[in-house]
Formats: C-alpha cells, sequence, structure tokens
C-alpha cells in the first residue's frame, strides 16, 4: 500500500518550528523525533499538526531554493514497479528538483514538482 503524508523540510529551524506548531495549534504533538548523529539537526521527525500526520526534517545539504517546493507531498512506495511507475508519471511535464538516486536516507528516493505545480517526495525505503 502506498502512503502520502504532508512533509516540511527546514534548514536547521525544524525543531524549533515544530515545537511553535504543537504549542500553538490544538489537536498537535511531536510523535517522534531523530537527530542525525552529530545529536543537532532533525533527521526526521512525525509530528500530527490539527490532527493531520505530517513528516518533517532539516537539510544536511544547503539547497537551492526556498521553502516553498519545500512545502510537499511525501509519498512512500512499497516496491521498485510502483516507485517508478509513479515518478515516471510525475515527471511528465514536471520538473526534477532532486533526479532519482540513493541520497544515503532510502534506496530511491526523487523530488519534483509535478506539471501542476505540486512538489512531491517519492521514496522507496
Amino acid at each position: 500500500m502506498t502512503t502520502a503524508v504532508p512533509f516540511l523540510m527546514f534548514q536547521g529551524e525544524c525543531e524549533a518550528a515544530l515545537t511553535f506548531y504543537v504549542g500553538l495549534i490544538p489537536g498537535s504533538c511531536v510523535v517522534s523525533l531523530e537527530r542525525y548523529e552529530d545529536g543537532g539537526a532533525v533527521r526526521m521527525a512525525h509530528v500530527v499538526i490539527a490532527d493531520m500526520e505530517m513528516r518533517a526534517n532539516d537539510s544536511t545539504i544547503r539547497q537551492g531554493f526556498s521553502f516553498t517546493p519545500s512545502s510537499s507531498i511525501f509519498l512512500d512506495c512499497t516496491d521498485n514497479d510502483e516507485f517508478e511507475r509513479i515518478v515516471a508519471a510525475m515527471a511528465e511535464g514536471g520538473q526534477f528538483l532532486m533526479p532519482v538516486a540513493d541520497y544515503g536516507f532510502s534506496r530511491r528516493f526523487a523530488w519534483l514538482n509535478d506539471r501542476f505545480g505540486v512538489s512531491w517526495q517519492i521514496n522507496l525505503p
């Protein structure tokens, strides 16, 4: 089964932002927060904001774009065939932000804006 949750990528401010959201918005909590080995940046956070599950992290790579494409839908695929099919369909008329590769945090990953301008992070864990 394919799952989809909103994903927010920050560049060093993830924990502060999530703490702010959770303190401000009813029905919110940090379910889990995992740091990179250096203990600083957030590797992956699972959060519920207003009863909506989301994921968030701090990018360890300085990105050349603003937060707009970082507000994206993170889609976990169950197998490589599903991953390839979805990436191909999303890429048609779209634009890659990070092409398909192993970036170290998953076996296969792609980040792209589809032809409608919606930003998707497609992951094969």
